[in-house]
Order: C-alpha cells, then structure tokens, then sequence
C-alpha cells in the first residue's frame, strides 16, 4: 500500500516537472504569436502585455500581397527545394548505409566517422567552398544549388540512422528472397526496404525539415527574392532603420505551420524510427 502511494506521489511529481519543462519550453512560442498580432507600439510597452489590447492583422495580411514578400510563392520555393533535398538525400542514403550495414571493407569505419564529423561542422564553414563550387558549375542562383547543399545535410543523418535498421534484419530473410529467385537488387527493393520503412519514413521527414529550416544556404546561392525559401523572407521585414516585430513574428509563425503539421501527422512513425534505429544493430 506505501509502494502505491509512493508511486502515485511519484507520478504527480514528474507530472508537474513535465508540466513546467512543457510551458517553459512552449512560452517562446506563445510569445511570438501574441506579439505578431500586436501593434508595433504595444510591442514595446513596459511592462509587457501579456495579449494583445489592439488585435492587429496586419502583419499577416501583408504577406499575401504582392510586394516584396509573398508568402505563397516563398512556401512554393521553401517546398520544392526541401522536396528537392529529401528526394536526394534518401535516394542517396538508403543503399549507402545498405552497403555500410552488410559489408566490411577497407574504409568502413572512417567513412562512418567522415558522416559524423561532416554534421559538426558549423556551416559557415562550408558556405565558401560551396559557393565556388556551384559557381563554376553554373548553378548559382538556382535552386539546384539550395537543393544540393541542404541534401548534404540530410544524407549524413539518413545513412547513420538507416545503418542500424539494416544491421538489424536478419541475413537468413534475404537469403530466403536469394532461394525464391530474387537478385540482390529486387531483395533489397523488395524485402529490405519495406522492412525498414520506419527508418526511411523518419530520414525522408528529418531531410525535409532541415531544408524547410535553412536559412544560409538559401540567403547566399539564390539572389533572386522571388526565387528564395521561406527563411529568407525573414529579411524583408529587417530594414536598415529599424525592424517591424509584428511582421517578423506573423512571418515565424506562418513558417513553421509545416513542421508543426508533419510533426502532429507523422509523429508515430518519427518516434518509432528514432527509437528503432537507436537501440538495434
């Protein structure tokens, strides 16, 4: 009976830390939706108001107009560029970490830690050599070279977390597809990939919203407003005598509507992916 009430005592305790880390953690985000719809002198009023006394909608009508910013061909550009990205990077990750799971060969271990250090490094790092590259290639200023340079960010991640799913099915089933008369390419089309479906699903998710999110390789390879991501639309509202909160944070808002929805529709098999290929192998 203590046992019982000590565990209830513990529950309720961990309830109520759980319940402080969830508002401290979402009040970054509840303050950016009230101020995006104050106005900009209510923005600054001391002390701070905690709703909006004049409801402003300004700042979001503002981005279907057309002028500088127009949300619809942003979130146009923002989707077929992370779509771009995420096509690459699982078509690229998929029978590379296939490989890395089911073959020993000469480099295996340092190409593993070449994709682990490749997401340490911070990407300033990279913005020069990449510019030059894309350049010479004739690509700058398109959406070829956002595309490719948010996909590097996605394979590395693809490949480590697609590893341990790999690692993980058993090499008695694809012998198996070998005895029925499958080829080493329709076994891994056929049995491999559907058995790790979870993990594919999770990396094809994570490479999109990392280039939903880029904000320096969209500013520095494409020049072009209209051309531009979502992010980038964030210094339209940044000008050289001041910046305008409300539109900046009806801007954020509006940006991150998508992750919001993916996370919500897609977070059964984001969890199960994530846990999945971070206990097996």
């Amino acid at each position: 009976m203590e046992d019982k009430k000590l565990n209830k005592k513990k529950n309720i305790l961990f309830c109520a830390i759980s319940l402080i880390i969830l508002i401290l953690l979402l009040f970054p985000l509840f303050w950016t939706l009230i101020t995006s719809f104050k106005t900009e002198k209510e923005i600054f009023m001391i002390p701070p108001t905690w709703y909006p006394h004049v409801l402003n909608t300004k700042s979001y009508a503002a981005q279907i107009e057309t002028g500088d910013f127009n949300m619809f061909k942003s979130f146009f550009n923002s989707f077929m560029i992370s779509l771009g990205a995420m096509f690459i990077a699982v078509i690229l990750a998929v029978p590379a970490s296939y490989a890395i799971a089911r073959y020993r060969f000469a480099g295996r271990r340092a190409m593993l830690l070449g994709f682990l250090v490749t997401q340490m490094l911070p990407v300033s790092v990279l913005l020069t050599p990449m510019f030059i590259m894309f350049r010479n290639m004739k690509m700058y200023n398109t959406w070829g070279a956002a595309i490719l340079a948010d996909a590097t960010i996605g394979i590395p991640f693809s490949v480590l977390i697609l590893k341990n799913y790999f690692a993980s099915i058993p090499k008695a089933l694809e012998e198996a597809a070998y005895i029925d008369g499958c080829t080493r390419l329709s076994a891994f089309l056929r049995i491999l990939i559907p058995v790790a479906k979870p993990g594919v699903i999770v990396c094809a998710i994570f490479s999109f919203l990392y280039a939903w999110g880029d904000l320096a390789y969209g500013m520095t390879f494409i020049l072009d407003q209209e051309k531009r991501p979502i992010t980038a639309g964030i210094f339209n509202f940044m000008g050289q005598y001041g910046t305008k909160w409300s539109y900046l944070t009806a801007f954020a808002i509006v940006a991150i509507i998508p992750v919001t929805l993916i996370f919500i529709f897609m977070q059964k098999y984001i969890i199960s992916g994530m846990t999945n290929g971070a206990v097996k192998g």
